[in-house]
Formats: structure tokens, C-alpha cells, sequence
């Protein structure tokens, strides 16, 4: 099924997929906050599906602030409002942006050596806990 997408419903998944990995670069500052996104986003450019389409982009334009907190503000509720909108346009693609930022965020928590640290599992638990909001 292939299903029709505005153009502020592409931002609103950018916003959210992009910021959550964002959000995990900042909570995995204390490692190495490049090595974190990048792993990050090689994990998003790597969705396929509808979904695949969309994120394959990042986002332009967005103002996140100057704080983790201000980021966090815009982007917990972009993964809400994102997965709220495709379920009610298709259950699998909500499935699929669910499960491609779920990989985003588990690639970027394992791009640090040994486990990733509290502010890496608690921002993760964030970003899931925004997911099943919706």
C-alpha cells in the first residue's frame, strides 16, 4: 500500500527519526558525540518502505534551540505526533518508523566501547517511552 504524505508529515517524521538521534548524540557527549549520530544515521539512510523514503533526508530548517532540554521539547513530541499520524494512514509503515528509530538509537548506543552509559540508556528510554505515546 502506498500512502500519501503531505509535506508537513514528512517534516514532522524528519523532525522525529533525525532529532532522536540528535538527542542521542547529546546524551553521548561524554564519549564521542560524532561516532554516536554517525552511527545513528547510517542506520536511518538505511530504512526502506515508505518510511525509508522520508527519513532518507535530514531535515532542513529546524530551530532545536541551544539546550538538549529545548531539542528534546520539539523532538519527543514529533515521534508522538509521527507515529500517531501513519497509523491512521497505514499500521505497517507505523511499525516500520517505529522499528527504524528504534535501530537508529540501539546503533547509536553501540557506537561507544562497553555498554552505553545512563545518559545513553535514559535518553533511549525517552525517545521509546515518545514512541508509544501515541
Amino acid at each position: 500500500m502506498t500512502i500519501t504524505l503531505t509535506d508537513q508529515d514528512k517534516l514532522t517524521l524528519r523532525t522525529a527519526a533525525w532529532g532522536a538521534v540528535s538527542l542521542m548524540s547529546a546524551a553521548g557527549a561524554a564519549g564521542s558525540a560524532h561516532k554516536v549520530a554517525t552511527h545513528g544515521s547510517i542506520a536511518l539512510t538505511s530504512a526502506t518502505g515508505t518510511v525509508g523514503h522520508v527519513v532518507a533526508k535530514a531535515p532542513k530548517g529546524i530551530k532545536y534551540g541551544k539546550t538538549v532540554a529545548s531539542l528534546a521539547d520539539v523532538v519527543l513530541p514529533a515521534l508522538t505526533d509521527g507515529m500517531s499520524l501513519l497509523k491512521q494512514k497505514d499500521a505497517a509503515e507505523a511499525d516500520n518508523f517505529r522499528a527504524t528509530v528504534l535501530v537508529a538509537i540501539d546503533a547509536s548506543a553501540q557506537a561507544q566501547k562497553g555498554a552505553p552509559g545512563p545518559a545513553l540508556v535514559e535518553m533511549a528510554r525517552k525517545i521509546t517511552q515518545a514512541l508509544d505515546a501515541a
